[in-house]
């Protein structure tokens, strides 16, 4: 087939949105021949990796705004302008494209939230939306424990998911999709409350062969002192301050115990205050945004569990990082993490109320820092689920059933 891919963002070597994009563009093109929308911006990574690894398959339009116009990607609403904006253009070139080259699907991979349009859907061929996430909310009840700025976000969020919820381009988007991808079973019904007539769950990302072996060479720690860590942004409704209570009380049972946090954001400050009013601040280290990411993974090398108190998120995925290294997660059981997590894998914590929370993550923490065995089965475990459920190939193979399905559905 010809599958014209929209990926607003797509970037190799790069984490989070940017390497959803590329990745999908990467598997896709192993079945098909895949033309790739994407900004000006990534042209001179994504050219230097097709350089040393070239995909004959695959290949990439860059499309802009005029470089005097570009200041309008600045700043939050200017980064939504110019992603409308962004869009015109990409259907305007897809439009132009199509009467050349005659796309059998087109398909939109980021940016991956459902209450953001794609306007390459209102070209003349079966339109796939997604993987898109954004639908996972923080439960009210958790919204006490936030601090000012965290309430302000999550207002905001809601809002700005409420208004994109109005936008007739984004129902028009939902009307047009013959098959829409879900994140998440909380996407999923957002999605279906748009107007999406066919909806699938499936996870955005994934993880290759190469990959896992990277983390899998990582190693796994047995000595004490029993460690944790967090990976991410600081982030109110990243759930780390969550994460500190429950370290609070493993410290009555176990006052060896660490704690790691790694990365920055605008909740460092709060976080530092909290650690040194539960009188934990010598046993919990802020290590800060680190240089690169191998920096990044020598302390989860160091390190024995993952916490991810996350209240809200489509993915995460530091979990899959984890869990491919053999370590156990902790985390809360909502959106991407609570479905990346097995019984066999971590151990999931119910988001009823912060409080309880908190003594659910506190006994999470307690049972494996008790049993090193329990550990070292949930490690073996997680790899073998990453194997089975999040293989970089499987997903090219899924879509292209899911392609298959979209065409039958259009005839």
């Amino acid at each position: 087939m010809k599958i014209l891919l929209s990926a607003y963002h797509c970037q190799p070597g790069k984490g989070s949105e940017l390497a959803v994009g590329w990745s999908w563009a990467l598997q896709l093109s192993q079945f098909h021949d895949v033309f790739v929308f994407t900004q000006t911006g990534f042209r001179d990574a994504i050219e230097r990796n097709l350089s040393q690894d070239p995909k004959p398959r695959l290949k990439f339009i860059y499309i802009d705004l005029p470089s005097w116009a570009l200041f309008w990607e600045k700043g939050r609403l200017g980064f939504e302008f110019h992603y409308y904006l962004w869009q015109v253009l990409a259907y305007i070139a897809g439009r132009r494209m199509h009467k050349k080259i005659i796309f059998d699907i087109v398909h939109h991979v980021t940016l991956g939230r459902y209450w953001t349009p794609s306007l390459v859907s209102l070209l003349p061929v079966p339109f796939i939306w997604g993987p898109v996430g954004g639908g996972e909310s923080a439960p009210p009840s958790f919204w006490s424990s936030f601090s000012a700025r965290g309430k302000l976000f999550e207002f905001s969020r809601n809002f700005a998911r409420k208004f994109g919820e109005c936008d007739p381009f984004v129902k028009v988007t939902a009307r047009r999709a013959a098959i829409a991808l879900a994140a998440t079973e909380e996407t999923a019904t957002k999605l279906r409350n748009l107007g999406c007539r066919r909806v699938v769950v499936h996870p955005q990302f994934g993880m290759t062969k190469d990959e896992r072996l990277l983390f899998a060479q990582l190693g796994t720690l047995r000595e004490k002192p029993f460690r944790l860590i967090s990976m991410g942004r600081l982030l109110p409704w990243k759930g780390f301050h969550l994460g500190l209570l429950a370290f609070a009380k493993l410290q009555k049972i176990h006052p060896d115990s660490e704690y790691w946090i790694v990365n920055d954001g605008i909740e460092m400050g709060y976080l530092k205050a909290l650690t040194q009013k539960l009188g934990v601040e010598k046993k919990v280290t802020f290590w800060g945004k680190l240089p690169t990411i191998q920096d990044v993974y020598g302390k989860l090398a160091e390190c024995d569990v993952l916490v991810h108190p996350a209240l809200h998120e489509a993915f995460g995925n530091v979990c899959l990082e984890a869990l491919a290294s053999g370590r156990p997660v902790i985390c809360l059981d909502l959106g991407g993490p609570g479905s990346q997590v097995r019984e066999s894998t971590g151990i999931k914590v119910a988001a009823t109320t912060p409080e309880a929370a908190v003594e659910e993550l506190a006994a999470a923490m307690n049972k494996l820092a008790s049993d090193p065995e329990l550990c070292s089965r949930m490690g073996r475990a997680a790899q073998q689920s990453v194997e089975e459920h999040f293989d970089w190939d499987r997903h090219g193979e899924f879509m292209v059933g899911i392609y298959e399905d979209a065409l039958r559905t259009m005839r």
